[in-house]
């Protein structure tokens, strides 16, 4: 799995909307859509507070580890 397809599995899961999203990133929901396509990379800035917004490490996003949730 892609990083684009792991966030947009985990938001569908949390049932946030892209506008929300979009809200939580300061950018319009366009953008952030183009994101989860894969037609622009995400930038790292927009990674970190993906990350906080969902509560997930970026290790996960990127598809290192096996584990959803940043170790505490």
């Amino acid at each position: 799995m892609y990083y684009n397809e792991i966030i947009q599995f985990e938001r569908e899961s949390k049932n946030i909307t892209q506008k929300q999203m979009a809200e939580m990133l300061g950018i319009k929901q366009q953008q952030y859509a183009r994101y989860e396509k894969g037609i622009n990379l995400l930038p790292i800035t927009h990674l970190k507070n993906i990350c906080a917004h969902l509560n997930l490490s970026a290790d996960y996003i990127l598809g290192l580890p096996d584990l959803p949730y940043p170790k505490r």
